[in-house]
Order: structure tokens, then sequence, then C-alpha cells
């Protein structure tokens, strides 16, 4: 049963609801005129606000054409397209009527795609595009068990024999079709919800099967440990395939009532924030390191600018400190000058994200002290948060009110955590997942017998508070016998503007070794202050290259002790990317593909040793 809060001067909603799809025609029923959503119309080129009662009649028109495709029930239906009213549409129509939501990556390749289709055997699945589906059509054989292909622009596919049709001819046939039945009070709790593929760094991706008490009980968690309000607006742009967002940004706020708007894209969340101005902002770290290595080029770039930030952060965090009850209070100087910092150089930064931010929630990875801290002091308000998948997906947060950004926070309400062997962290609870999809010997290593979620991450938890060591499989052993956590130490070296991508490695060789790829605006003014070209391969293979990308990298990485600071580098102006295989959907480096691909001047960085 959820529990909503309702406006600040009311006492909570009670939605009676057990499953999502309760969930969804609750929220329907309690606040029909409220913004429900919010998209951007390309053809207007306005954003489009839709209420709840909006998306209560396309949701109903969009189960009556799911329903008029006659699927058994748990079917899979196969969601490829961005954050939009569209997805919510399918995802809902197929939950009510006992279906499971396969979400898909929109960026992911055609190769890594199809293979979800076939081992969740789809039956339907929605596209962006006639193009999307093209790219594959020619795997159309692995994955038999799909019927019906919809796609939200362009004409139907004739040469598939009618298994692709545009999303407009398909509802406009479920308007002939009189009203379908009630399904969704036959669909219990323990029913799937969706099926999600993990990202898959180390092999194949898994589907987590998540069930609707999974979800409802981690929204029930995570409300009662964060208050969300009914005039929130989040702004969504984190995949709805990763269920983070999923559960966060989506579900989360139709319990609350809250309204989400649809980020355009990641290269206009700049401008999205700007014109939506959210209160509410889930994310990932990367987010936030890149703006906070932007941040500190503009600044760097005048002496007393740099010490006026400088200033800021150091009495905003004093501040900050104070407020959690961990330090005293400023002293009247500092409680004197601080009105005026904050006015020339923290309220600039908060309006770069829209100037209302009550949380910027962020988790799927660790975010470096270095980068939380200024943020915090500048007054956007970061709460470090920790799941996986498998636990629908949070397991601890830190709220507003208990912020220690070194911690992920403390167990959500309901959810029981301890330290297993090897200091691994290990979790209990309503929210961890059903199990693997059709991989029951994974399941039972992943849950143990009496419930424990393995987690595969190393962690201590000292008063209540949990705190994250890194991964048990993730730790580089180098022949010297040294232990380094790899993801801190890219973490690191990513903080600094010129790498956009960074990946060390060591295990079981006598030093570290970094590969970098370089951003190309920021290599331009480096090569060009050493008198190289910046566009010359050769060049950049050069020694003075080598040595001041690693000088950056040896500064970043100051506070690290020496055996954790790579000794050679290979530097690479070529991203990687999902299409070239080099990382996941979720941004992570596959490590086994990287070293694969340059297994050649990885031997180079180690000739003589």
């Amino acid at each position: 049963m959820i529990r909503a809060p309702g406006p600040s001067d009311s006492p909570p909603l009670d939605l009676k609801a057990e499953t999502l799809c309760e969930l969804f025609q609750a929220r329907v029923r309690l606040t029909p005129a409220r913004e429900a959503y919010r998209q951007f119309d390309a053809e207007s080129q306005q954003w489009r606000s839709y209420s709840w009662a909006d998306m209560g009649s396309r949701v109903q028109r969009w189960r009556a054409a799911l329903q008029r495709e006659a699927l058994t029930s748990g079917a899979r239906i196969g969601l490829l397209v961005p954050n939009s009213v569209e997805h919510v549409c399918l995802d809902q129509a197929a939950l009510a009527l006992g279906h499971v939501p396969v979400p898909l990556h929109v960026i992911d390749n055609p190769e890594s795609l199809a293979y979800v289709l076939a081992d969740s055997g789809a039956s339907l699945l929605l596209v962006n595009s006639p193009e999307r589906w093209a790219e594959l059509a020619p795997y159309q054989a692995r994955f038999p068990n799909l019927k019906r292909v919809l796609h939200l622009t362009g004409a139907g596919d004739t040469a598939a024999a009618g298994v692709s049709l545009p999303l407009d001819a398909w509802l406009a046939d479920a308007q002939l079709a009189p009203p379908p039945a009630d399904r969704s009070t036959s669909v219990t709790a323990d029913a799937l919800a969706a099926i999600v593929y993990t990202s898959g760094t180390t092999g194949r991706p898994k589907g987590v099967m998540l069930s609707h008490r999974n979800v409802i009980s981690n929204v029930n968690a995570i409300m009662a440990a964060v208050r969300v309000r009914d005039d929130d607006l989040f702004l969504s742009f984190l995949p709805l395939s990763h269920t983070f967002e999923r559960t966060v940004g989506y579900y989360l706020a139709i319990a609350a009532g809250a309204s989400v708007a649809f980020a355009r894209s990641v290269q206009l969340l700049m401008a999205d924030l700007a014109a939506i101005r959210p209160t509410i902002l889930v994310s990932v770290p990367r987010i936030y390191e890149r703006a906070y290595a932007a941040l500190r080029e503009s600044v760097d770039r005048h002496r007393v600018g740099r010490r006026l930030f400088a200033l800021t952060v150091s009495i905003g965090w004093r501040q900050f400190e104070h407020i959690q009850g961990r330090a005293p209070r400023l002293p009247l100087l500092g409680r004197l000058i601080a009105p005026l910092l904050d006015r020339l150089v923290a309220a600039p930064v908060r309006a770069r994200f829209g100037g209302r931010l009550r949380a910027a929630v962020t988790g799927g990875a660790a975010m470096a002290p270095d980068t939380a801290r200024p943020f915090l002091a500048l007054g956007v308000p970061l709460l470090q948060g920790y799941g996986m998948t498998e636990s629908s997906p949070v397991i601890a947060c830190n709220t507003l009110e208990d912020n220690d950004p070194v911690s992920v926070g403390r167990a959500l309400p309901g959810v029981a955590v301890r330290i297993g062997d090897s200091e691994e962290l290990l979790a209990r609870g309503e929210n961890v997942m059903v199990g693997y999809w059709q991989r029951p010997e994974e399941t039972a290593r992943a849950r143990d017998p009496d419930g424990w979620l393995h987690t595969g991450d190393q962690g201590r938890v000292d008063g209540g508070r949990i705190y994250i060591k890194g991964r048990l499989k993730d730790i580089i052993v180098t022949s010297t016998g040294e232990k380094i956590a790899p993801a801190d130490v890219e973490a690191a070296i990513a903080s600094d503007p010129l790498f956009d991508q960074a990946m060390v490695i060591g295990e079981q060789r006598p030093y570290l070794a970094a590969l970098v790829v370089l951003n190309h605006a920021r290599w331009a003014r480096q090569a060009q202050d050493l008198g190289l070209n910046p566009d010359d391969e050769a060049d950049l293979d050069s020694d003075p290259a080598r040595r001041s990308v690693l000088e950056r990298i040896r500064a970043a990485l100051q506070a690290f002790p020496s055996y954790a600071t790579p000794r050679a580098v290979f530097v690479s102006r070529e991203a990687w990317t999902v299409a070239n295989g080099l990382i996941t959907p979720t941004l992570k480096p596959k490590r086994a593909a990287i070293e694969a691909r340059y297994a050649a001047e990885i031997a180079e960085l180690y000739r003589g040793h």
C-alpha cells in the first residue's frame, strides 16, 4: 500500500495500491487535473503539458490496442524509445494487461539488442523510427517470438508481412474496438513488473526479474526517507531502461503526484534545466563531474575568480557541516560575508541547474568526495544513494537532514544490511529481485536461501551509515601485491576536463598504467601550449604529449598513494562508445573489450618489465 504525501498543509493520500497499475489508476482518479508530464513538441517547438486525466485516457487507448494483439498474459513487451509520454503509455498498458515490460537501452547496438529480444522472448517492440527497426530486422531469425513492431514515426513495413506498423495506425485501429475489460484487478503484487537487463561489463547481460511488490516496496521506502511533494517537478533524462530512473524518476513521481518533464537529450540538458527549472533531479555522478570540470576550467582562468571560488566553497562547506550538526557555527566575519559570496559565486552555479533544486539525487556509481563537497558547499543539494538493479534498485540513501557525502547514507526502512565474507555488503528486503530470467543457477549465487542479496561490493557499516569500499571483482592486484580499486582512480582522472574517459590496468603487472581518451577541444589548447599539432597522431604519441598527460594524471591523483598512480599512459582521441563495443549502455567501461582492443599498445606500456 502506498502512502503518498499530499500538499504541504494536508495529510498523506492513501492510494491503496499494491501494484504499479493500481498506483497509476489511483493517481489518475485522485488528481485528474494536475500536471503529470511535460514533453517538448518538435513540431510546435514548445513544451506540451499532459494532465493525469489526459494520461488516463491515453493509457486506456493503448490498452485497447495492445489487447487486440491477443498476447498471452505475461508476454514480454520491448520498449526501445527515449523517455517520453509514449514510453509511459505502453508501460502502463502492458502492466494493466498482465504483460511484462522489457525496457531496452536506446543507445545500445543492434547485436546487443537482438540478444535481449531473443533472451526475453519479446512479443511486441516499440521503436523510435522505421530506420531503427531496419537496423534490427536482419537479426529477426534470432527472435521469432516478435510478432509486432511499432514505430513512433514513418510509414509501415510491407516487406515484413505486416509486422511493422506506425503507432498512429495501430492506435486508430483500436478505436474501432470496444473498451477492454479491466484485467488490472487480476494482476497480483507478485506478478512481474519488468525484466531489466543489466549492463553486462564482463559478459552477456542478465535479465533481472522485478515484481510489482519489489518496486512498490522500494517506492514506499524511498518516500519514508525522502519527502517528495505533489508540487515537485522532476527532470527525467537518465534512460528509463535504467532501474534507478524507472523507480525514482517515474514510479515515485506517480506515487507522490509530482510532475515529470522529459529532457530532450543529454546534449540539451543545460538548456532544459534552465527552461524547466526542476525541483528534483535524478542523475549519475558523471553529470556532476563534467559540470564541475567545466566550472573549474572557467574559474581557473582568473586568479581573483579562483580565490573567490575557493573562499566561497570553504565558507559554504563550514555552513553545510554546521547544518548537519558536525561543525560549530561560522565566526561572525564568515556569517557577514557569506550572503555576498552566495550572490556572486554560488547562486550563478545553482542557476545552471535551474535555481530551484530541492534534491539532486545521484546513484549508479560512486561520487568522488572532491566533486560532491564543492556542490554541497555551493548549495546544490546532492544526495548520494546506493543500490543495484537487483534491489529495485535503492538500498540506501542520504537525506537532506542527514547527509554525509563520503557515505551512501543509511539503509532504507524495511531494508536490512550486513557485512558478509570478504567484507561483502549483503542486503535483504521486499525490494530484492525475484531472480534472473531463465538463470536459476545465477539467481542462487546472487540471492542466498535466507534471502540475502550478495551485492558484489565491499563495504562497512559504521553508526548505521554505509560506506562502499569497492567491487569484490574489480580490485587490481599488482605483481608487487598492492591492491587498488580502479573505479576510484578512474573517477579522479576523469575529474580533469582534459580526459573524457579513463581506465587503469595493472592486474599482476608491476605498476598501474592508464588508457585515456582526450577531450578534443581541451587537447587542442594543450597541444598548442606544447608546440604540437593536435590533429597529428605522431605528435599525440610523442614523449612531450605523454609526459604532459602523465603530469595531469599525477596532479589529479595527488591524494592517492604512489602505487595507485599510473606510471605509463596510452593516449587516444577515439571515444569508447556503445557502438564500438567498449562501454555498456550505462557508460561503464567493458574492461576486457578495451584491453583486447588495445592489446598491442598495452604490451608496449610494459615493455621491458
